[in-house]
């Protein structure tokens, strides 16, 4: 007998409760208790996750964190507001997106009946903590724009276009996009770049550039700036080739200017196409513009990827043969790439060269630098670098953390890298998902489930969205660690959200399945796997079906009798082709 579709909700809750096998059934902590009692009240080593630190961890003491007993087994996303005081509209909200939608239509009943005050921070907050879910974050969006009292700003537009073009949902970005036009004054060069970018980055190069040559229809200005845009879109999306074709054709309509040929030379360059980068600089001079740093800087920094430093050298001195002087960004490419070569002391040679030429440091160049002494295991001269960064006034940005961060991971040194992470905070410097990756995978290895989720939790707070790489990493490094029930838990939502898993990381799982004989997550994996390749309206039926597989694998039912021909599947053939058979 099929359970019927209420029974399949409800029993669909416990699904994260039943990868427990890693948690104690009483009440779990959201952190081992060296995390929960910061103030040395009790020192204790965490039974399953195997990981004790010094019970007295300064940086939270001052941090605002209120760590409440939660079940992280449910739902890392669920409960994250513990992380900061209060429970306000955000987390109201929050608690219904998690859920999976199979339709925006569902995401907007879901919220109708919600009495929220929704504002630009609001919106701005949910459409960063959902940019990788189209769905939720469309739905919102819609919703949003229905609230008595609330209007979106062109800033909120722009998101939403980025988010659906990010996630080639093409068609309904070009709506939304007809829809701004319609209403007047949102569409802007800033809405028109995030729409030539995504069309460029999902290899739709001639559309961008139909795009560009349309672009006056949308209330923007071809103009040079706007050219150069496109230009840098399909330099940067990989195709330098395309933009060359556009500039031809474009430059007879567009008078070009130095930037536009610059932008040329660092994508040939970035191609490691020398020859036609230094015909581009002659072209440069055809039309009246001498060639810059930014122009000398672009071919030093194609020779470092080559490690031809002695062309580096070359040009260094053609540049000082035309009056002109290398700048930070140029000694930042060098010192880097000297790093990167293992040549660390004429690495560090760069920097006193830096300082005798009277070029000063900037954020950039110390980054740079913590980095090469963080790789070479030189943490105490990484650190001793920062401490001088802060003391000549430059400010550190979210790189510097994340270099920090990842070198102390490399080194195994998990306090230290902690402290960073919360540290960041005290000088309101929000991390990025670069920031969290070093930690994850540090987790991984360990096998300290409970902190991986705590950190999952805390990105969701600070509105960073996981993303297909961030899952592909969580189950590759859980499954090669051991803990191939948590890998499959990641594995699911990650179909779930539209994300179409990479076959390495498909065959990775199903190996480790096959290897533990656990039949019920192999057929599991692979009905989530085949998702991807049927249409939407069999997709929606799919992920019903799923939910059950889900359900039997886990709890009660026999996995064969859901082989029977009166599934509640309309097309009969559906339940076959789902499962690749």
């Amino acid at each position: 007998m099929v359970p019927s579709r209420t029974t399949v909700r409800q029993k669909s809750s416990v699904l994260y409760s039943v990868f427990s096998s890693f948690c104690n059934s009483a009440g779990l902590p959201e952190l081992p208790d060296w995390f929960r009692y910061p103030q040395g009240q009790q020192n204790c080593v965490d039974s399953d996750d195997d990981f004790v630190l010094p019970t007295k961890l300064e940086f939270l003491e001052d941090s605002g964190c209120s760590l409440k007993a939660h079940d992280w087994r449910l739902d890392y996303r669920r409960g994250s507001h513990d992380i900061d005081d209060g429970v306000g509209d955000l987390d109201t909200i929050c608690s219904i997106l998690k859920s999976n939608f199979t339709s925006v239509e569902a995401v907007f009943q879901a919220l109708n009946g919600f009495s929220v005050q929704v504002s630009d921070d609001l919106v701005d907050k949910i459409l960063n903590r959902f940019s990788n879910d189209w769905i939720q974050s469309f739905g919102f969006f819609m919703w949003a724009d229905t609230q008595v009292g609330y209007k979106h700003s062109p800033h909120s537009y722009d998101m939403m276009v980025d988010i659906l073009g990010k996630l080639k949902q093409f068609n309904v970005m070009w709506r939304l996009v007809d829809e701004m036009v319609r209403l007047g004054g949102l569409v802007s060069l800033a809405t028109m770049t995030k729409v030539m970018r995504r069309l460029a980055g999902a290899g739709r190069w001639n559309d961008a550039t139909r795009t560009f040559h349309h672009i006056e229809s949308f209330g923007v200005k071809k103009d040079t700036i706007a050219m150069n845009v496109l230009l840098d879109t399909l330099c940067k999306e990989r195709s330098v080739e395309h933009a060359r074709d556009a500039f031809l054709e474009l430059r007879i309509e567009v008078q070009p200017n130095a930037s536009s040929f610059n932008t040329l030379i660092h994508g040939w360059c970035k191609a490691r196409k020398l020859e036609e980068a230094r015909r581009a600089m002659e072209e440069m001079r055809e039309f009246g513009f001498n060639p810059c740093v930014i122009t000398y800087t672009s071919l030093i920094e194609a020779y470092c990827l080559e490690k031809n430093f002695r062309m580096v050298d070359a040009i260094l001195d053609e540049m000082h043969m035309h009056g002109c002087h290398p700048n930070v960004v140029t000694y930042t490419i060098l010192m880097h790439s000297l790093g990167k070569a293992k040549e660390i002391q004429e690495a560090l040679m760069i920097y006193d060269k830096m300082k005798a030429d009277g070029c000063a440091p900037d954020t950039s160049f110390y980054n740079s630098l913590i980095y090469i002494l963080g790789k070479a295991g030189r943490s105490r001269d990484a650190n001793d670098i920062y401490e001088e960064m802060c003391k000549n006034g430059i400010s550190p940005d979210v790189t510097t953390f994340n270099t920090l961060i990842s070198a102390a991971c490399d080194h195994f040194q998990e306090e230290n890298a902690l402290k960073l992470l919360f540290s960041m905070q005290e000088v309101h410097c929000k991390p990025n998902i670069k920031t969290y990756t070093p930690l994850l995978k540090l987790c991984c290895k360990r096998r300290w489930v409970k902190i991986l989720m705590y950190l999952l939790g805390h990105m969701f707070k600070k509105d960073i969205s996981l993303e297909l790489s961030t899952y592909s990493l969580l189950v590759h490094g859980l499954c090669r660690n051991g803990k191939v029930d948590q890998s499959c838990l990641f594995f699911e939502e990650m179909v779930l959200k539209g994300f179409i898993p990479k076959p390495n990381t498909y065959n990775i799982l199903i190996k480790e399945l096959k290897r533990k004989n656990m039949e019920s997550l192999k057929i599991l994996i692979g009905f989530g796997f085949s998702l991807h390749i049927i249409s939407a309206e069999e997709q929606a039926v799919g992920l019903y079906v799923l939910e059950i597989i889900v359900i039997n694998a886990f709890v009660t039912w026999d996995v064969a009798d859901l082989l029977e021909p009166v599934f509640i599947c309309p097309k009969q053939h559906l339940w076959w082709k789902l499962m690749g058979l």
